[in-house]
């Protein structure tokens, strides 16, 4: 498929990269990416797995009509042309058994290696087969997610109180995650292990998800890219047309694509300070 550029109020890609919108968890911000969807296309969209929460469904059902129209709005894509490939994460993992298999127009895939305009090969998948908590100790990751949860409320009330004072917005969640994944190391070894794994399969790069850590950075001579979230971030990558490949983040409900934040030049100045400190 190719997108004929005829709205100004769109912006055209190569490829989209989704992850972690955890739908069915009352902390996806559905309308966020509703309003992202409205304002880009593309030939395909890959979704990186986690898009919807089975974990929390299970737990307790959670489903409004925000998330029936996420749905709706990634089908309708698919009947307009869109090339749309889900790779299943942990928390979507009933969808691991149907590789291969066709859903309205939907790909199922374990992973996949994508070649991008520019001829580079990037290795696509979720990432949680490289988590040892997730792998391991499947009843820790459950009382990480809770804890999480937990942290995503507490942030609710701190946002409320703040903007009372008059004071920027600060996610006390991020931070919490970041402190507690700072003390093992967590984000580092990831990336690292991912890497590697993009190396052995002789990619150029890998896109993943899973950590909730948005970046477009190098790693020992390859190219690491995390799509981030759709819970706290609002992060998608984008590949244009020549390979370029552009981290999205969307802040606010938008109106035009001038209110699109591009960051990768800023957050691969920070993935390689953050390489270099690791």
């Amino acid at each position: 498929m190719t997108v004929t550029p005829a709205d100004p109020n769109i912006r055209y890609f190569r490829t989209l990269f989704i992850s972690d919108v955890h739908l069915g968890s009352k902390a996806a911000k559905a309308d966020f990416l509703i309003d992202f969807l409205r304002h880009h296309e593309a030939e395909t969209i890959v979704l990186v797995g986690d898009i919807v929460d089975g974990w929390r469904l299970k737990r307790n059902w959670y489903w409004p009509q925000a998330f029936n129209d996420v749905t709706q709005k990634l089908l309708r894509k698919a009947r307009k042309g869109t090339r749309i490939i889900y790779i299943p994460g942990n928390h979507d993992e009933f969808l691991r058994e149907f590789p291969g298999t066709h859903f309205g127009g939907v790909e199922v895939a374990e992973r996949i290696i994508h070649e991008a305009a520019d001829g580079k090969r990037y290795l696509v998948l979720h990432g949680d087969e490289f988590d040892v908590v997730v792998r391991h100790a499947r009843v820790v990751a459950y009382l990480g997610d809770w804890a999480y949860d937990a942290a995503i409320a507490i942030n609710v009330v701190f946002a409320a109180i703040r903007r009372r004072l008059g004071l920027p917005y600060w996610s006390f969640s991020s931070w919490a995650k970041q402190q507690v994944k700072s003390a093992v190391n967590f984000i580092g070894e990831f990336q690292k292990v991912v890497v590697e794994e993009a190396r052995r399969n002789e990619a150029d790069g890998v896109i993943c998800g899973h950590i909730h850590h948005a970046i477009i950075t190098e790693i020992d001579g390859i190219r690491y890219i995390n799509s981030g979230d759709w819970v706290e971030s609002c992060t998608a990558i984008a590949e244009h047309h020549d390979g370029e490949m552009e981290l999205i983040t969307w802040q606010k409900l938008a109106t035009t694509p001038a209110e699109v934040v591009p960051v990768s030049r800023q957050m691969l100045a920070i993935g390689a300070r953050e390489s270099e400190a690791a």
